[in-house]
């Protein structure tokens, strides 16, 4: 007698739904409106091309997101779930102290605010929440993502490919106008970074703490210039 089969779980369904709901462009953070120092490389001619573009992009997803931010999320997502404040604000105030400038800085407390709200009204009871908000002089976007997303129940890798997949669409979209690119091309260069994301996202969890960097010459260097850029339509 053939046995029935068994009922799916709704739990891991939902706990994707929330991690493609934290990814998506439309959370209310702010992140369309960033293009992290993009918008200042196409002016200066490293980045005004489809090929450049993506180039840039792979890159950053390497040398930036991976060695900096995407670890951050990895070592908070514990700390997070160990009511580890203390490692929690270390974390924090690595972020902070080693934005490169006042723009990216800006970046990360603007959408760490906005997420904390976010959470606010999400998870009001939790303590957790009341400490992200505490964070002086403010939470940054790593470390509140990583508490958002351990509200998910997913593990921590699959926290780290939304972040990263998150941050993606919106660079592509930033490419799209600035360069600026047609929705093919956009494509293009998502499918380039998707497939480049899981190998750059199991590099920051295996990170050791003392090896975490956030060393861009380069991009500090357009960031501070897009500052004061003449025309320009993202904040940073």
């Amino acid at each position: 007698m053939q046995s029935e089969p068994l009922p799916a779980s709704a739990w891991p369904a939902q706990a994707l739904l929330q991690l493609m709901w934290l990814a998506s462009p439309a959370l209310p953070v702010g992140g369309f409106s960033y293009s992290e120092g993009l918008e200042s490389a196409v002016e200066a001619g490293l980045a005004d091309t489809e090929t450049k573009a993506q180039h840039w992009l792979l890159d950053q997803l390497a040398l930036a997101l991976g060695r900096a931010d995407l670890a951050v999320v990895a070592q908070a997502f514990g700390a997070w779930q160990r009511s580890d404040l203390g490692r929690v604000t270390e974390l924090n105030d690595w972020v902070r102290t080693t934005r490169e400038t006042s723009e990216l800085r800006q970046q990360a407390e603007q959408m760490g605010r906005s997420l904390c709200d976010w959470l606010r009204q999400r998870q009001p009871d939790d303590p957790r929440v009341a400490a992200l908000r505490a964070l002086a002089p403010a939470p940054t976007w790593p470390v509140a993502f990583a508490l958002a997303a351990v509200h998910t129940g997913a593990p921590v890798r699959d926290a780290l490919l939304a972040h990263a997949f998150g941050w993606a669409e919106n660079m592509v979209q930033a490419a799209i106008k600035s360069v600026p690119l047609g929705q093919s091309a956009g494509q293009r260069m998502l499918a380039a970074l998707s497939e480049a994301i899981p190998a750059v996202v199991d590099a920051a969890i295996a990170l050791p703490d003392g090896e975490r960097q956030a060393c861009t010459p380069m991009l500090a260097i357009l960031s501070a210039r897009h500052e004061a850029q003449y025309s320009r339509l993202f904040r940073s």
